[in-house]
Order: structure tokens, then sequence, then C-alpha cells
């Protein structure tokens, strides 16, 4: 399992399920499932931050 503050960037494919919150400003929080594309914020590319398993 991947510990709470794992990072992944647009594009990637996600290592765990659960909340990710987007690092910076503005920040949005997402569900994600495991084996996901990780997901562009406001048509841009940023990191994602695991915040609460699913």
């Amino acid at each position: 399992m991947a510990p709470i503050g794992t990072t992944a960037r647009t594009g990637e494919r996600c290592p765990e399920s659960g909340v990710w919150k987007v690092v910076g400003t503005p920040t949005t929080t997402a569900p994600i499932a495991k084996g996901n594309v990780m997901p562009p914020y406001n048509n841009r590319a940023v990191t994602w931050s695991l915040t609460q398993y699913a």
C-alpha cells in the first residue's frame, strides 16, 4: 500500500486508490482509483498527493 503523502503527476498511473489532492494553489480533491491515469487540473499538469485511502 502506498503511504499517505505519496505523489503522482498528471499522466502517471495512480499508485493507490483514495482521495488525492492537488499540491499548490488553487487546489482540489478527487477520488482516483488505482491504475487510472492521474488527471490534469485547470487544464494543466499538476502533482497530486494521496490524502486518504478509499
